[in-house]
């Protein structure tokens, strides 16, 4: 299961950059993960200074 980022998403990019295959990207207003790369590695959710990144 892919992880989801939720309406706390700050814009602040840290997860795309904590993404270890690039599954992250802008999206409108907020961060978005693409499913279909997603590896639910987690390193995203760690890597979030709001903490609105779960499974």
């Amino acid at each position: 299961m892919a992880f989801v980022i939720g309406d706390g998403c700050i814009s602040c990019g840290a997860c795309a950059g904590a993404c270890p295959v690039g599954a992250i990207s802008e999206g409108d207003g907020k961060f978005e993960i693409d499913a279909d790369k997603c590896i639910s590695c987690g390193a995203c959710a760690g890597g979030c200074p709001v903490g609105c990144i779960s499974e």
